[in-house]
């Protein structure tokens, strides 16, 4: 992550190797000249690093339909990825394609970001499923987990701690090699990495870290790893809950009325515990083989879970 912080160029190049990509921090490239970017560009191209400019300025430029001239000027000063999301934006399939095939007849990759910057406004197990395929399939090579500033976004819980649920429910159905991990905090990016392996694909890692992670992907322990979360596999909250979980682990797929007849539970109470369960990505809901028109429930089964 590139903050326009001073770079020790001689340091750099020992850490260079390290770094597959450096993204310029957020609206930076917005009060920027171009040939000073350019300039900036030029010095990680000479160390074969790739440059990207985050979604903060694409969504700008989508908001003030501009995205031809931004696709544009980033070719000239030799911009190899921009970054799209939808954190302020809700574009439709269609837009998305449109943009993306701007961007890419300047030979220009784009790479997908998911997830909102805001806490009180996050995509649910089911919606961040849904975004990353929808990203996979308009050519991303991988897509990016939003996790703003590490804390209550995305994977990260209210403390900075990783709902392995969610990253459970998210590795069941797209490998990590998929995915890059945002991982602002030092403990995140080690849980990351014991968890993954060496090469798990991180990003927003500061180059005061970038030793500090490569150590890890060298197997050295650092101070960080001590405050690495663990695995949580059982369900939370209430028992109607924990009672629901139970029946779809040992009965799915099943639909919402076998769970009712089987529960003797309220069809409210039954539907409040599978969204809770949804939401802590321990099941996941699909269409029935036997009838499309009818949603069965299935337990998350991971390597990772």
């Amino acid at each position: 992550m590139d903050k326009f912080q001073a770079i020790d160029k001689e340091n750099f190049k020992i850490l260079s190797p390290f770094v597959d990509m450096v993204r310029i921090h957020g609206a930076l490239p917005l009060f920027t000249p171009d040939y000073l970017l350019e300039q900036k560009i030029k010095l990680y191209h000479d160390f074969a690093i790739r440059v990207s400019i985050g979604s903060t300025v694409t969504e700008f430029a989508i908001l003030n339909h501009s995205v031809d001239r931004l696709a544009k000027q980033a070719s000239a000063i030799g911009v190899d990825v921009i970054e799209m999301g939808e954190n302020n934006l809700n574009l439709s399939v269609d837009e998305k394609r449109r943009i993306v095939d701007v961007i890419n007849s300047l030979n220009i990759e784009v790479q997908w970001k998911i997830g909102k910057k805001d806490p009180r406004h996050q995509l649910d197990a089911d919606e961040t499923l849904s975004k990353i395929d929808e990203g996979l399939k308009l050519g991303s090579a991988k897509v990016i987990l939003e996790a703003n500033d590490g804390v209550n976004v995305g994977i990260y819980d209210e403390r900075g701690l990783i709902k392995w649920n969610l990253i459970g429910a998210i590795t069941a159905k797209f490998p990590p090699n998929s995915l890059i991990f945002e991982a602002p905090q030092e403990s995140q990016q080690s849980a990351l990495i014991a968890e993954f392996g060496q090469r798990v694909n991180l990003a927003e890692v500061h180059p005061d870290s970038l030793a500090s992670v490569e150590s890890q992907r060298r197997g050295f322990l650092s101070k960080a790893v001590f405050n690495v979360s663990y695995l949580r596999k059982d369900p939370e909250g209430g028992p109607a809950a924990k009672f629901i979980y139970y029946i779809i682990k040992t009965k799915h797929p099943i639909e919402q009325s076998d769970l009712i007849s089987l529960s003797h539970l309220p069809r409210r109470t039954v539907q409040g515990a599978i969204d809770e369960l949804k939401l802590q990505g321990l099941i996941i809901a699909r269409n029935s083989l036997d009838d499309a028109r009818k949603r069965v429930y299935i337990p998350v089964h991971s390597d990772w879970l």
